[in-house]
């Protein structure tokens, strides 16, 4: 049996350990600051972090240059302790509640409607 701490190699990725930390935090002002930095170095004890869904459209995402700037503040961090993080791109399409959308539509890549 593999251990959680053995190395893993991940395409062209070497992780220190089998460890992923999966998403578990949310932007609340659309752009990165300090207290996110902080709360990624502190988990670079993992081999791999997973960030929350970023959005690509305005909300709490990466569509600006501010918050490009912000997670390269994390990233960057990040990269200091020899971890490894991978953003997660997010955007739900035609299913997302029109309430949530600030006035805009809501929008899909395709025609196909939504079932349910």
């Amino acid at each position: 049996m593999t251990s959680f701490a053995t190395p893993l190699q991940l395409g062209p990725l070497l992780l220190k350990n089998r460890v992923i930390m999966s998403s578990l935090t949310r932007d609340r002002n659309r752009v990165p600051g300090p207290l996110q930095v902080e709360y990624y170095t502190q988990r670079t004890g993992a081999g791999l972090i997973l960030t929350e869904g970023t959005l690509i459209e305005p909300q709490a995402g990466i569509y600006s240059d501010e918050q490009v700037a912000g997670w390269k503040k994390i990233v960057d961090s990040v990269h200091a302790h020899n971890g490894h993080i991978f953003l997660q791109l997010w955007h739900v399409g035609r299913v997302a509640h029109p309430l949530l959308q600030d006035g805009r539509p809501n929008v899909a890549p395709s025609a196909i409607a939504a079932k349910g």
